[in-house]
């Protein structure tokens, strides 16, 4: 691991301008928000923003640079206060939501790592608990005196390599919100802090909160807060987890895959599909399907025991783009899941990518005959199935529509972009190197990586798995 030499120059609490928000602010969590507070509450999930930074001195860092991210940040979490607020999860019956309160404000940490810049921001397979320095794990939850957990839900780190580059890493609980709304988030913050503190959050791009857009005729809100009080009787706890037991051993590489690997990709799908191919056969299928049986077949190689016959793919559903009236600034989480489930032995055989191709296919096509209303209800049903143990879960955490490279702070666009999730886990965006291309996230164990790296680039060329 490189020595990375970090150390904290200081901290600060960051909130909106006094007065700029009512004095308090209760917001309810919506049948998409509460799913999260079952198992990804105790992570801590984290984006590292790398940029080329033209000032080495510390003292132009503090004295400058640093109050301009701390201005800027304050006047943007005056329109995304849910960012400032605590999560509030009382004890049962009561229902968990989000509290706002004048006077607010979120962990703000400046740091200094004296590390090599570029071997942080290239592109090869790099120590999770590396990346994870970059970025602040959010404080354990308080607990009142009657029971009720209070959690903060966003902190930030600014460290500066003293070589020539600039890190902003925030961590966030996800139940606050999705990632469409966490990158608006972005956005917004780069832009005032560009335009120096002049130019505020244009009004076309102001977050909607307005709860009353999720509707719920089939009341799982219900049956999901049943599945959090059981969840929480169970003994499970609710305060983040350490990962340096999680993360032993784990590395995080970025793939790519050109425009005119997809399109290989989807021709070979289609030669070798003998059961009828779905016509939804899109750059995001072929994509998840290549990757699927890549990971699968490079789990092959471990020494432990699988005891698991069924591998579910996770495929997130933007219900902004499904459900009339929901503005794509909506700020919350908005994405159900699709499971695809196929049998391990079918992943693995010689026509595996046709396989998943054709189920992932088929699922999306489904997509397109259901209302909101039931893709929820098939969602949350999914949820309650306690399967875990006999099945391998990979989820898709991300868009190849999500443009990750386009937050300019004023120093141009970043160098590097990591979104730190859990283990398999694919964190797919937009390409910012070719259109129409995609880049894929993923953290797995190294030996694990090293059969992927393998598996990817030969299936890419030569399209065959």
């Amino acid at each position: 691991m490189e020595d990375l030499k970090l150390k904290v120059v200081d901290e600060f609490r960051v909130g909106p301008p006094p007065s700029s928000r009512p004095t308090t602010i209760s917001l309810p969590l919506t049948l998409y928000d509460l799913p999260l507070l079952i198992g990804t509450n105790k992570y801590t999930f984290k984006h590292l923003f790398f940029y080329a930074y033209p000032h080495h001195s510390l003292y132009h860092f503090t004295q400058t640079t640093i109050p301009l991210l701390k201005t800027s940040l304050a006047l943007t979490l005056r329109y995304f206060y849910p960012y400032v607020s605590n999560l509030i999860l009382p004890p049962a019956p009561q229902k968990p939501h989000f509290l706002f309160a004048e006077g607010n404000s979120i962990s703000f940490i400046v740091a200094q790592c004296s590390g090599d810049f570029d071997y942080v921001t290239n592109n090869h397979a790099k120590e999770v608990k590396l990346l994870h320095s970059f970025a602040p794990d959010l404080p354990p939850t308080h607990v009142s005196s009657d029971g009720t957990h209070v959690g903060s839900l966003l902190a930030v780190q600014v460290t500066l390599f003293t070589d020539k580059g600039i890190c902003i890493g925030t961590g966030m609980s996800h139940v606050v919100a999705d990632g469409r709304a966490y990158h608006h988030f972005v956005e917004s913050w780069a832009l005032v802090c560009r335009s120096n503190g002049v130019i505020e959050v244009d009004k076309f791009l102001m977050p909607s909160f307005d709860r009353n857009l999720i509707e719920d005729p089939n009341e799982l809100e219900s049956k999901l807060l049943k599945m959090w009080h059981d969840h929480n009787s169970s003994s499970q706890g609710r305060d983040s987890l350490t990962y340096d037991h999680i993360y032993a051993d784990v590395v995080r590489s970025e793939f790519f895959m050109k425009r005119n690997h997809i399109e290989k990709l989807k021709r070979y799908i289609v030669n070798n599909n003998t059961h009828g191919m779905a016509n939804n056969l899109s750059s995001f299928v072929a994509m998840c399907s290549f990757v699927w049986v890549c990971l699968i077949k490079s789990l092959e190689t471990r020494e432990e025991d699988d005891n698991y016959e069924v591998c579910r793919l996770g495929i997130p559903v933007d219900m902004r783009d499904r459900i009339t009236g929901i503005p794509t600034t909506y700020f919350g989480n908005c994405v159900p899941g699709l499971f695809v489930d196929v049998r391990r032995s079918e992943l693995i055989a010689q026509n595996g990518l046709a396989v998943a191709a054709r189920a992932i296919g088929n699922c999306l096509e489904e997509l397109k005959t259901n209302d909101a209303s039931k893709v929820a209800e098939n969602w949350v049903a999914t949820l309650s199935q306690n399967s875990s143990g006999s099945m391998h879960l990979l989820i898709v955490g991300g868009s190849p529509k999500f443009d990750l490279y386009n937050k300019d702070f004023g120093w141009g666009f970043p160098k590097k972009v990591e979104q730190l999730h859990v283990r398999h886990n694919i964190s797919p965006s937009k390409c910012r190197d070719e259109e129409g291309g995609i880049r894929i996230g993923i953290e797995l164990k190294r030996v694990e990586m090293d059969a992927f790296t393998r598996l990817f680039y030969q299936g890419l060329r030569y399209s065959l798995m």
